[in-house]
């Protein structure tokens, strides 16, 4: 298994942002034991179990660079980027590839390179949707818990009312996973 907390630990020093290390952690604790869950839930999928945690951990590494004060983010890029930012961080570091893509295709339910474009989103203009089942099982946990309400899990129903905000697109596909996942 990768050692996440190490990389964590790189980015998210503990004499710095304790507020925002402890998000991050608390937040990546819950996806990431929800995710397993789902794979043990799911054998059929032979989803791998030790990879989904760690890319788990991982997912929001990105967030230490951007700029939202609700969760003690004080970084200088917008939050839509953490994904892309995340994937370069571990890409830098020659962390598995696989790691990478699961930062930077975890957003909403995944961007369409149209919708990047049409949306005018600061990011690179290609397809960031999830590809593999372990991507999508992290994906799919990720919307079950926000970074501002560290203490509790979203129902089924607040997930995709979350994700509604964001156009109908988004939420077909979550009900597309939850049928497989839920």
């Amino acid at each position: 298994m990768i050692d996440y907390q190490n990389i964590i630990d790189r980015f998210f020093p503990d004499t710095e942002n304790q507020r925002l290390r402890e998000i991050l952690i608390t937040h990546s604790k819950s996806v990431a034991e929800l995710a397993v869950q789902i794979c043990r839930n799911h054998p059929e999928l032979n989803a791998d179990e030790d990879f989904v945690y760690g890319a788990a951990m991982l997912h929001d590494i990105g967030i230490v660079k951007c700029d939202a004060d609700g969760i003690s983010c004080y970084g200088t890029e917008p939050y839509i980027c953490h994904g892309t930012l995340g994937a370069q961080m571990l890409r830098d570091m020659n962390v598995d590839e696989r790691y990478a893509r699961v930062c930077e295709r975890h957003t909403g339910t995944g961007l369409t390179a149209e919708s990047i474009r049409k949306q005018h989103l600061p990011l690179p203009e290609k397809d960031l949707i999830p590809q593999t089942i372990e991507e999508k099982i992290v994906c799919y946990a990720d919307k079950f818990f926000s970074k501002t309400h560290l203490d509790r899990q979203k129902t089924y129903e607040g997930a995709e009312r979350s994700l509604a905000k964001f156009g109908e697109e988004g939420v077909l596909v979550f009900r597309e996973w939850h049928n497989i996942f839920g």
